[in-house]
């Protein structure tokens, strides 16, 4: 047994040390009431000794079974049936034990074989015995208007882990369930651990007045996303800070504690079901391998390195061209991911010279390229010969270099706003896909796979951060159209996702994520309200018009594009119309060293006979 697993087994306190020293004279004492028992109350000098005698191998015999068992890693305070369950399957260890000692030794010690049956009954009923009288004097002590200090509590959900949530909510010195609801009408009229059942979800919010309740938990963690996005609005609009239990899957041995709940977010209500990944199959790629991640400190670069790194790579390789991102990254693994290897590189995709070397120095197995500018506003103007040397020459660079030195896998990191582009930045980004799939190399020695994904919640830059801030400022919350839709996923789960396409590919593919449905721009401003606890009078919205290269609804597939599935569900490959260009007439155009804002725009266009300027001919909703 390792240190620290035997660390867990001894008591961890003076108060733990205390219980087994009383548990060891629980012990003892039952041992003798047992030779009281056998001879009638009267037990003659000779056998009296004899028990004395045995005391000093039978309690450590004891002592080391408890230790065994566990039995001192709780608080006696809230022992339970599962600890009752420990204790007797340590006292069944012991007295095998006992016995097994005794029958090897019955000239010497002889040891009535009443004793060996009774002393560990007696042993069961007075260490649990002492146990449930405690809990019961402790919870006697606590003053009647401590318990109307508690906080009062709905629990939305009566299954398996709403039933567990209940069982250990009934001990809480913080929380009072005053009901439970559930849609399934067997449950209602029902008490489940002395909490009535009250009825459906659609009843919360009446109740929540009625019985003057301010806090719920959402215990339904293998629901649908849908169910539970009902759940999250229905406490929402009944104004209840509620609280979510996240799925069971993700509770260390399936145990469902009070510790592991938590707050609603914004993805709790977008209504997206929970992204499984084939991790064999992702693993079978990750692990053991170098892995390089350019834009390594950004939103997606990082939270592809942190999903990396589950998987156990022989090394991870940040490639970043901000100082101060590279070295907060590398604090973020010191910490978290200590036994993961990574080294950081401060570099500029656009500098082949500097990928090449850390390439030929690092030999990556797979390389996913996420660094970009992304802003669409920004690129729009200004910035739009520099969106598309960054955007398009940095991903042929890297994807050249990794191609040059026959890195086994590159990846693309893109976006759906490369469908049918209406910006520079959606452009530049279908152009570098074009560039990679020039660059794919007929033997295969390298598979460059490109995967498409919407936007992504609390990403640098993105809708949710901008309005959180606006929110904490008290408004107004600008929202360019009503009627404006987009495709959104998390962080973690897009990362995911484009671990599990880059397993999928074999050469030449755009991937598109499974993003659901799209989602009202208008909506997330109202729900980001109401999560900071606030309404929609106290914060304003305000009405502002699409901006510039700015679309109304997003699409993931371009009009001449197929889609075929893949092995995995969330995962579709797109049939892109066939790429025929001259590498090197795109490049000579890239090198330029500047061009203004109407020259890039004309240079995308001659190469991307999809983009076209974004039509804001719709009404702005006042």
């Amino acid at each position: 047994m390792s240190r620290t697993a035997s660390a867990r087994l001894v008591p961890t306190s003076a108060k733990g040390y205390a219980v087994l020293a009383a548990d060891l004279a629980s012990v003892a004492a039952a041992w003798l009431a047992s030779y009281l028992l056998r001879f009638n109350l009267e037990i003659p000098a000779e056998y009296l000794a004899l028990a004395l005698r045995s005391l000093l191998w039978v309690v450590p015999i004891y002592g080391a079974a408890f230790l065994a068992m566990g039995m001192y890693r709780g608080m006696v305070r809230f022992s339970s049936l599962p600890d009752l369950l420990r204790i007797g399957r340590a006292v069944a260890l012991a007295a095998a034990v006992v016995a097994l000692v005794a029958y090897l030794t019955q000239a010497d010690l002889q040891v009535p074989r009443s004793v060996i049956v009774l002393s560990p009954i007696l042993t069961l009923l007075v260490v649990g015995g002492t146990r449930a009288a405690y809990r019961a004097w402790r919870e006697s002590r606590e003053p009647r208007e401590a318990v109307g200090q508690r906080r009062r509590l709905f629990v939305l959900g009566t299954g398996e882990p709403g039933a567990r949530l209940l069982r250990e909510l009934a001990t809480s010195p913080q929380w009072q369930v005053v009901g439970a609801f559930d849609d399934r009408r067997e449950a209602h009229g029902r008490e489940i651990h002395g909490v009535p059942v009250l009825g459906p979800l659609a009843d919360v919010e009446q109740a929540a007045r009625e019985l003057d309740v301010r806090d719920a938990v959402i215990a339904m963690p293998e629901a649908s996303s849908d169910r539970r996005q009902q759940a999250a609005t229905i406490c929402m609009r009944a104004g209840l800070n509620a609280l979510m239990l996240p799925a069971l899957a993700d509770l260390i041995e399936g145990r469902v504690t009070i510790e592991n709940v938590r707050r609603i977010n914004l993805e709790d209500l977008l209504g997206r079901d929970a992204v499984r990944i084939n991790s064999a199959e992702v693993g079978s790629m990750l692990g053991g391998a170098v892995v390089m991640v350019t834009g390594a400190g950004g939103s997606i670069g990082s939270e592809l390195c942190r999903q990396v790194a589950r998987f156990a790579p022989a090394r991870l390789v940040f490639f970043e061209h901000s100082e101060f991102a590279l070295y907060r990254i590398g604090e973020e693994f010191r910490g978290l991911f200590p036994e993961v290897p990574f080294v950081g590189f401060v570099g500029d995709v656009k500098d082949a010279e500097r990928v090449r070397e850390v390439i030929a120095a690092q030999q990556p197995a797979i390389v996913f390229h996420a660094a970009a500018y992304k802003h669409v506003p920004l690129m729009e103007d200004d910035n739009c010969w520099q969106a598309v040397r960054n955007n398009v020459f940095g991903t042929w660079v890297v994807a050249a270099e990794a191609v040059a030195a026959r890195v086994p896998r590159f990846v693309l990191v893109s976006t759906d706003k490369a469908v049918n582009p209406s910006n520079v930045m959606g452009a530049t980004k279908r152009l570098a896909e074009i560039a990679c799939q020039a660059v794919q190399p007929a033997d295969g020695a390298t598979l460059v796979s490109i995967v498409r994904f919407g936007n992504v919640l609390g990403s640098a830059g993105s809708v949710i951060p901008k309005f959180q801030e606006q929110v904490a400022r008290g408004g107004p919350v600008t929202v360019t159209h009503a009627e404006a839709t987009r495709y959104f996923m998390s962080i973690p789960e897009a990362s995911q996702l484009v671990l599990q396409a880059a397993a999928l590919g074999d050469g030449g593919q755009i991937f598109v994520l499974e993003m659901g449905k799209p989602v009202r721009i208008l909506d997330v401003a109202k729900t980001i309200i109401q999560l900071s606890g606030r309404s929609e009078e106290e914060i304003e919205i305000r009405f502002t018009g699409l901006r510039p290269g700015e679309k109304l609804h997003e699409e993931v597939f371009t009009s001449d594009e197929l889609t075929d599935r893949t092995s995995h569900p969330s995962v579709r490959v797109a049939k892109a119309r066939p790429v025929d260009i001259s590498l090197e007439a795109l490049l000579e155009g890239l090198r330029v060293p500047v061009r203004d804002d109407e020259q890039a725009r004309e240079f995308l266009r001659s190469w991307v006979p999809e983009y076209g300027e974004a039509r804001n001919d719709e009404p702005v909703a006042s």
